[in-house]
């Protein structure tokens, strides 16, 4: 069966390093992206460079009408979804839990929650066989940080991927009777430039001594974890909680 994957916030850091690594593995992508079309097309073109067929599609993931249209748009372009990465996803600014605006707050929990519940619900009535679908697999990008907390960094980020991490748990069990695997994976400090959109470009090499291998993650060593999630070499693999990020 054809791969066809759609990616969420595909056009930079790690999103688009699981699409380019999609497209060697020889998936069709369908790349989201909310605000960077150029950056996103930009990705897009390096995922055809290496063969695949790959659309990038513009959509705000915590709008469930934004998200039909990108699921329209993938299997009109592509073929029927076979897979889907959440890896969309906000922050806000680092500081204290009681010191972050409640507008921060709503609009993490907007996409990284709701945002993830959306594209997942949609992926399940794609590909579930209970909705005629030929099965599928989905990997949502979670964080270490639903484990650590982040005292004083992003404590609210930290609740919403733990709130992720129990779809994933809840729904593999749901769908696993209909051919859906579900996992996620938490990237420890990895080096993208989300970190100075939270206002510390210098984050990840900051105390490297709290991480046991010393140093923070490339995108691309997330983007290996999560394309052998969705390959058949983790067929027998749902329900888990991938963590790659260094021994922290």
């Amino acid at each position: 069966m054809d791969q066809v994957t759609v990616v969420t916030g595909g056009s930079r850091g790690i999103g688009a390093a699981i699409v380019r690594r999609l497209a060697r593995a020889g998936h069709a992508v369908a790349l989201a992206y909310e605000r960077a079309e150029a950056a996103a097309e930009g990705v897009a073109a390096e995922a055809r460079a290496e063969g695949a067929a790959c659309v990038a599609v513009r959509a705000d993931v915590s709008d469930a009408g934004q998200v039909d249209a990108l699921f329209d748009t993938a299997r009109e372009r592509l073929g029927p979804v076979t897979a889907l990465v959440n890896n969309a996803g906000v922050t806000g600014p680092l500081g204290r839990f009681d010191e972050t605006s409640l507008d921060v707050m709503r609009r993490v929990l907007d996409v990284n929650v709701m945002g993830t519940f959306i594209c997942t619900r949609r992926a399940v009535r794609e590909m579930s066989t209970r909705h005629g679908g030929g099965g599928g697999a989905i990997v949502t990008i979670s964080s270490g940080a639903a484990t650590l907390g982040s005292p004083g960094e992003y404590v609210h980020y930290a609740a919403s991927k733990a709130a992720v991490d129990a779809m994933t748990i809840g729904l593999a069990k749901e769908v696993g009777p209909e051919g859906v695997r579900v996992n996620s994976v938490q990237p420890g400090m990895t080096v993208t430039d989300m970190h100075a959109a939270m206002g510390d470009p210098e984050r990840p090499w900051r105390t490297p001594e709290r991480v046991p291998m010393r140093r923070p993650g490339e995108p691309e060593e997330i983007a290996g974890a999560v394309a052998w999630l969705l390959s058949e070499e983790a067929s027998y693999t749902t329900g888990a909680v991938l963590r790659v990020s260094g021994g922290l």
